[in-house]
């Protein structure tokens, strides 16, 4: 098994990796970090995204070889001293968790949305979430939970 070293949620790690053995398979089984869910294994339903080297991808999709000197965030990586980021605070207060299971993947796809535009649109939230599927409701209370973020 090789060794694969990367930084995950702001900590070096190494970790002895199995061939087969995808991103989300690491994070779940190996690191025992649960918030990233596994839907569909295809990279259909974004319920396992995470941010890869400030890009949001479906870890199902992600070998755990290629994760080698990568930066990865999770949902776990999010909060801060105990203190949810403000995506999970807005979630909260806008009723847009729901069920919970797709919620990990969309805040970290609305991290990355936020991240590189401060200020999006209803479309661009639309587009930026277009790969994470939530099979509860609507998408109304997310979207209007990350608009509630814009910084103008």
């Amino acid at each position: 098994m090789p060794e694969i070293k990367f930084k995950l949620n702001g900590k070096k790690i190494k970790f002895d990796c199995p061939d087969n053995w995808t991103l989300l398979r690491m994070l779940r089984d190996g690191l025992r970090l649960t918030g990233t869910k596994e839907g569909c294994g295809k990279g259909e339903c974004g319920a396992c995204s995470v941010i890869m080297n400030g890009e949001l991808v479906n870890s199902c999709l992600v070998l755990g070889n290629q994760v080698d000197n990568a930066e990865i965030i999770t949902i776990e990586g999010l909060s801060e001293n105990g203190e949810l980021d403000r995506i999970q605070k807005a979630f909260i207060e806008h009723g847009a968790v729901q069920c919970g299971f797709c919620t990990p993947g969309m805040i970290l796809a609305a991290k990355t949305l936020l991240i590189s535009n401060p200020n999006p649109t209803l479309e661009d939230v639309r587009e930026a979430l277009s790969g994470n599927l939530c099979r509860c409701t609507g998408y109304k209370k997310i979207f209007e939970a990350i608009l509630s973020l814009k910084e103008s």
